[in-house]
């Protein structure tokens, strides 16, 4: 890998090198619009990139997609003169998405990877055509690009869509085309998305899970710190230290405070729950991190060789294996999330009058049908957890060459959509659980939790004798502000 580009830009830009693209930059351009600019080296090497294309171009060089035909046309050779016409077809013939749109913060997400794999230099593409992607993103809306149509072995019915959105009828030259769409920038650019909300979100469930304690008058010798010393994953140790942070100060470190020896495994075994999903959760950041500075295109332009190869690095496998991980650790911790809820609910196991009903009575279930709804959806995030990377269906697409489907989009949205419902949990379990520690009232709550405790109730009042269930939508836009995930706690 190329020496990392100085980056002295102010910080309200975001400079494309090809080279060190983070997920926060991603967030920053896709939902806060940041403006985007390329580093002017990164221009170079597109400049590079683009006069070995058109001497390949001038050479009548058989080069894939740039003097051929793409797919089972490949053995067709395309002349100088029908090369615009070429283009201009292969965009128009890839407009096959489907169904509805894409949010216009993965869009933008898509563009900015795009965008900045041509700084490395590697593509077959104009720097004007480069540049019309910069300004697209900084000057307005993104093109509409429908979400459903692509097998993650290049992105190519919705990389045309946008291609189409942005350059119009703009004529391309010889490669271009293929540049644009023969990437996985949609499913790289919805991947940083969903892995920041995914870290709000499990930062967000210790939270919940450390004012549930609080609630049930938990153990928390399970939070020793020889508990992670003994086992010593990175993720069980963060959420370890996290938890401890978050319950400094609880009435709960007293010596027999305590309700149980040992309490249900949804509470006891909290650490080592999210402490997998955060390691599934660090897998994945540094893979999406690689595939957004990555070179995925086919053909590649190899610059210091004056040459174009052939190469495989659309297959996004290495993207799509490494989401379905990240679904797969994120099920336990939404079904502990719903267990823990359904707990404090049982006055048998939480010790607090059924429901949490603020006082006994022949109507009061308190919060108890709370129990079904959040069972209910924890349901529908399980299933959203079904790996789709091993996917083994063939294909005789392009005459059974392109053989291979990855599912990468696939993988990426039932990620967002997984976050999603599994938000719904958290804001069930965050009022559920500041009604129980309300009810207990054991003594002061820990720094993290009672600061906790106090956002919850600013969203949701507790429930008194007569009232009806509360709306949940406001502890729901609590959540997903990120607020609860970034409470300060005293380490």
């Amino acid at each position: 890998m190329a020496p990392t580009e100085p980056r002295a830009q102010p910080e309200a830009q975001v400079v494309l090198t090809g080279e060190d693209l983070t997920i926060a930059e991603v967030v920053r351009v896709a939902r806060d619009r940041v403006p985007v600019t390329l580093a002017t080296a990164a221009a170079g090497r597109i400049e590079t990139a683009w006069a070995v294309a058109a001497s390949s171009r001038a050479n009548d060089r058989r080069v894939y997609g740039v003097s051929t035909g793409v797919g089972a046309l490949k053995r067709m050779r395309v002349t100088a003169e029908e090369a615009a016409g070429f283009n201009h077809h292969l965009l128009r013939n890839h407009l096959v998405g489907q169904g509805p749109p894409a949010g216009q913060d993965v869009v933008r997400a898509a563009m900015l990877r795009l965008v900045n794999s041509f700084a490395k230099g590697t593509s077959c593409v104009r720097l004007a055509t480069a540049q019309r992607y910069i300004d697209a993103l900084n000057d307005q809306d993104p093109p509409p690009v429908r979400s459903l149509g692509s097998v993650g072995v290049s992105d190519l019915a919705p990389m045309a869509d946008l291609a189409v959105g942005v350059v119009g009828d703009e004529p391309l030259m010889a490669g271009e085309a293929l540049a644009l769409i023969n990437n996985n920038s949609l499913s790289g650019g919805h991947a940083a998305l969903a892995v920041a909300d995914a870290t709000r979100l499990l930062d967000t469930f210790d939270v919940a899970a450390a004012l549930s304690f609080e609630g049930f008058g938990a153990n928390l010798e399970i939070l020793h710190p020889a508990v992670a010393a003994s086992r010593r994953h990175p993720g069980t140790v963060s959420s370890v230290t996290r938890l401890r942070a978050l319950l400094d100060g609880s009435a709960l470190w007293a010596t027999e405070a305590a309700r149980n020896l040992q309490d249900p495994l949804t509470f006891r075994c909290v650490p080592q729950v999210h402490g997998a999903a955060r390691d599934a959760l660090e897998h994945v950041a540094r893979t999406v991190t690689t595939e957004l500075n990555a070179a995925q295109t086919n053909p590649q332009v190899v610059a210091g060789e004056q040459r174009i190869v052939s190469t495989g690095n659309f297959d996004s496998v290495v993207l799509s294996a490494a989401i379905d991980y990240l679904r797969i650790a994120l099920a336990p911790v939404v079904t502990s999330g719903q267990e823990r809820a359904v707990k404090l609910l049982q006055p048998p196991l939480s010790g607090l009058p059924y429901g949490l009903a603020a006082e006994p009575g022949i109507a009061e279930g308190g919060l108890s049908e709370f129990g079904v709804s959040i069972q209910s959806v924890a349901a529908e995030a399980r299933l959203l957890a079904q790996p789709v990377s091993s996917e083994g269906v063939s294909t005789t697409q392009a005459e059974g060459i392109e053989d291979r489907m990855t599912l990468a989009p696939l993988s990426a949205r039932r990620l967002s959509e997984l976050i999603g419902l599994a938000e719904i949990v958290l804001a069930i379990e965050l009022v559920i659980a500041a009604q129980a520690v309300e009810l207990r009232q054991g003594g002061p709550l820990g720094a993290g939790t009672a600061a906790a405790c106090a956002l919850v109730r600013q969203a949701v009042a507790f429930q008194r004798r007569g009232e009806a269930v509360p709306d949940i939508a406001p502890a729901l836009d609590l959540v997903r502000a990120g607020t609860l995930a970034a409470l300060p706690t005293r380490q």
